[in-house]
């Protein structure tokens, strides 16, 4: 087997793999028992992606000082994003102006040219940013696409989910005091 068709088959692996640990994890949230990516209260790591031009970014460098931050991890080809993408377009429309809204294109089986692809027919209005080599999906625990992580003024993660099950209005609301 060449390299190629061997890292193909691992990446194939790998998002069986994800999609396997989705049902567990989202069920855990929806209970409203325990949590997904870091725990509440920790500091958000930076990470290094790049954006989709290519050019070198900190994940921290989208996250403005003193407002809270909303961080989805996310890809064209997840079913479960696309659930969520109606909230993530309440929230920029709503609070855009006092939150900063992240998408996180973890680098499986899609490419920055199908990530611009998919933003011509739909550009929500905050940044996209690629993970081409994981960095934010290691630094965040993200197992998983459809992770939200939230961040409070302070950079402390104040609220993790995975799912469509997700009410991320409520939880941000919370989190800006209504």
């Amino acid at each position: 087997m060449s390299s190629t068709s061997q890292k193909r088959t691992l990446a194939l692996l790998a998002v069986w793999a994800l999609c396997l640990s989705l049902p567990m994890a989202a069920e855990a949230q929806s209970g409203g028992e325990g949590s997904v990516s870091l725990a509440i209260g920790t500091v958000g790591p930076s990470a290094a992606l790049e954006d989709l031009e290519g050019s070198a970014v900190d994940l921290l460098d989208y996250v403005e000082a003193g407002k809270p931050a909303l961080i989805e991890f996310w890809a064209t080809w997840c079913e479960q994003c696309e659930a969520l993408q109606p909230q993530l377009d309440q929230i920029q429309a709503q609070y855009g102006d006092r939150v900063n809204v992240i998408a996180v294109a973890v680098g499986v089986s899609q490419s920055v040219r199908r990530v611009k692809r998919h933003l011509e027919g739909h550009d929500p209005g905050y940044p996209y940013l690629w993970d081409a080599r994981g960095g934010a999906v290691r630094a965040y625990n993200a197992t998983t696409t459809s992770i939200v992580v939230m961040l409070d003024a302070e950079g402390n993660v104040a609220y993790t989910g995975v799912g469509p099950q997700q009410r991320l209005m409520a939880a941000l609301e919370a989190l800006i005091g209504g």
